[in-house]
C-alpha cells in the first residue's frame, strides 16, 4: 500500500529550510497571478479567524460571509 496523500502546502523558500532536510517532497512551481484571488481570500478569513471562510475559500466557494 502507498501513502496517501494527507496536505498539500505553499511554501517559502524559508519554509523549506526551517523544515530541513528531512522534508524532501517539495515540487517548484513558477509564479503566477492565477490564484491571487484564492490566496487572498483565505487570507482574509485566516485573519478574521474564520475557519470556516477559510475552507470556503480553498473549496473555490468565494461567498462572503
Amino acid at each position: 500500500m502507498s501513502d496517501r496523500i494527507v496536505a498539500v502546502g505553499l511554501l517559502t523558500a524559508r519554509d523549506l529550510e526551517m523544515l530541513g532536510t528531512g522534508f524532501r517532497r517539495a515540487f517548484p512551481i513558477d509564479p503566477d497571478a492565477q490564484f491571487d484571488d484564492l490566496l487572498a481570500a483565505i487570507d482574509r478569513a485566516v485573519e478574521r479567524g474564520d475557519t470556516e471562510g477559510a475552507i470556503r475559500a480553498a473549496s473555490g466557494r468565494h461567498d462572503r460571509a
